[in-house]
């Protein structure tokens, strides 16, 4: 037997989810149900939001690649022990 639900979902939400699902071949509904069999099946509730790329950040990255890049990084090291050594010397 089939229930109905009604969910308020950000316009924009809804129309990722709705392209995301389409590109699959299922519904909204399809994949909102499969969801809820995991979270039934499996007792837990898994959720992922990655955390949107500041300018701060970008800038952050940018100039880690450029020293990378530029070979202007410490040597790797085999253990802490060979780290702190390094330290000391």
């Amino acid at each position: 037997m089939n229930t109905v639900i009604s969910v308020k979902i950000d316009k924009d939400v809804k129309a990722s989810a709705q392209e995301v699902a389409n590109s699959a071949g299922l519904t909204l509904s399809t994949l909102v149900n499969a969801y809820l069999r995991q979270v039934a099946a499996t007792r837990r509730i898994e959720l992922y939001a990655p955390e949107p790329m500041t300018p701060k950040l970008e800038k952050l990255i940018e100039e880690v690649e450029a020293e990378l890049k530029s070979g202007k990084t410490s040597k790797s090291f085999d253990s802490v022990e060979e780290f702190l050594a390094d330290l000391k010397s």
